[in-house]
């Protein structure tokens, strides 16, 4: 089966450093896939490479089989590529309602003059943009306060209404980049739950993510990457046991006690 996404030996260095060292990795369409590593292993940099950011120094992106190499970030969003980020950037002074609207802008075709005349096809499309925004807050539990300004909402709705922005336009690929990052812990639940909705909808989800007990909980596969390199690539649940998983995250000292405990344990219960 083809892969609604393809990277193919993607690099990036800067200067001296090499801070993704030539990932090949497939996502395939459908369900939930997570992008963990310890600090610095390049997760960022690699959501950067995907969306358009910053350009690779070697490699290729393919979305849905659309070379997008070296495409700018609205010609990506155009070929189904949606985004979240670390930081909150949600507009502030403008409606929830009216911050989803703008992540629609790109699927609007009406010319500046059926714009300022109101003509019947913006008005047409405008009413569709506002039906697909309704929807996304539905899905994301903000319907009910589409009509509030974006700044009176909570930390957690604030985060809910950026998925939801990057939902509008029903992009083939969902990236939400450390979406749970300032959570308390009833808000991390609403948000795991959210995302299972959107599995369970077709949709398809990379995340980048450094809550494991979240990551573990709503991922159905786990790349794990250390030094910018991909190091594990499989089920979330085989990637618990993975020995060199373990030893990123924990350090070579600790891997090895936990290793040699386990092995304790077993000739202890023979």
């Amino acid at each position: 089966m083809t892969p609604l996404l393809a990277l193919d030996g993607l690099t990036r260095r800067f200067e001296g450093l090499v801070a993704v060292d030539a990932v090949t990795l497939q996502v395939a369409a459908g369900g939930v896939h997570a992008v963990i590593g310890p600090n610095g292993a390049g997760k960022t940099t690699l959501f950067n490479l995907i969306s358009g950011l910053i350009p690779p120094s070697a490699g290729r992106i393919v979305l849905a089989g659309h070379d997008m190499t070296r495409l700018p970030p609205d010609r990506r969003a155009a070929l189904g590529l949606g985004r979240t980020f670390q930081n909150i950037r949600v507009f502030g002074a403008m409606t929830v309602l009216e911050n989803v609207l703008t992540g629609l802008h790109a699927r609007t075709t009406a010319g500046l003059p059926e714009i300022l005349l109101r003509l019947p096809r913006f008005r047409a499309e405008e009413r569709r943009a506002v039906e697909r925004a309704r929807a996304a807050l539905d899905m994301v539990g903000l319907l009910d306060k589409a009509d509030l300004r974006a700044a009176a909402l909570s930390y957690g709705d604030q985060r809910r209404l950026e998925i939801a922005r990057a939902m509008g336009p029903e992009p083939k690929l969902l990236m939400l980049d450390e979406p749970a990052a300032g959570m308390n812990p009833a808000e991390t639940e609403a948000l795991a739950a959210l995302v299972r909705r959107l599995r369970d909808s077709s949709a398809t989800v990379l995340l980048v993510e450094h809550d494991m007990g979240f990551v573990m909980d709503i991922s159905d596969t786990v790349t794990v990457l250390n030094f910018g390199r991909l190091i594990f690539y499989g089920p979330a649940a085989a990637a618990r046991q993975d020995p060199t998983v373990i030893e990123a995250y924990l350090g070579q000292k600790v891997a090895a006690r936990l290793a040699a405990g386990a092995r304790a344990g077993v000739r202890g219960a023979g």
